[in-house]
């Protein structure tokens, strides 16, 4: 991963006191000491916070509106055992956003490694939003594709990475049942399924024309 700039980007309500990096690798770990402005119009006292600096994000739900079907993918994941979680997560594909590359362009890059389609027509666009400001950078740019579900099956994801990432298909009445019984635990996964749920009257009337 190439290093990223350790200070933040000028804004007005923030002073920059001293920004070094603690650790770099797949991730890195800055260290910023600032004052920022108050609601009252004055400046804070010195605060310290460790920034992880995971960069830019894609996830895209993939949704089939003749089998009125979600296509998601299974894969194992550390962090959530931490937490008290399953690490066996059922997500949307997702990545992260290589240099160069437009949210679409990861999107489809995405879909097409740990899924195995493509999604058809234009990518409708959710939003793009930080999963965790507490601390840390990532910004996520939610989208939602078109696919065939009926071509949306086994196992993929790049070899190189050590991926093994499993489609799982879902019909709404299915994620519909999950939500409510808490089974999803992923910020974006919920904010794509709820949206999902909301738009999709819409999005099959403009999709099927009816």
């Amino acid at each position: 991963m190439a290093k990223k700039p350790t200070a933040p980007p000028p804004h007005p309500d923030l002073a920059v006191v001293k920004a070094e990096t603690g650790f770099s690798r797949f991730l890195q770990l800055d260290v910023v000491h600032f004052r920022h402005r108050l609601f009252s119009g004055e400046w804070s006292g010195e605060r310290v916070y460790d920034v992880l600096r995971r960069g830019d994000a894609v996830a895209i739900l993939l949704y089939d509106p003749e089998r009125d079907s979600v296509v998601l993918v299974e894969q194992f994941r550390l962090p959530p055992l931490y937490a008290g979680f399953s690490p066996w997560q059922i997500e949307p594909v997702a990545g992260l956003v290589d240099e160069g590359e437009s949210y679409e362009d990861v999107a489809r890059r995405e879909t097409r490694e740990e899924a195995d389609v493509e999604p058809l027509g234009e990518l409708i666009p959710i939003q793009r939003y930080s999963p965790s400001p507490g601390d840390s950078d990532e910004a996520t740019m939610l989208f939602c594709g078109r696919v065939d579900a009926r071509q949306a099956e086994g196992i993929h994801g790049l070899p190189e990475e050590h991926e093994d990432i499993r489609v799982a298909v879902k019909t709404v009445a299915e994620i519909e049942t999950m939500l409510d019984a808490g089974q999803i635990d992923t910020g974006h996964t919920l904010i794509c399924l709820y949206w999902l749920l909301r738009h999709r009257d819409r999005l099959r009337q403009d999709w099927l024309g009816g």
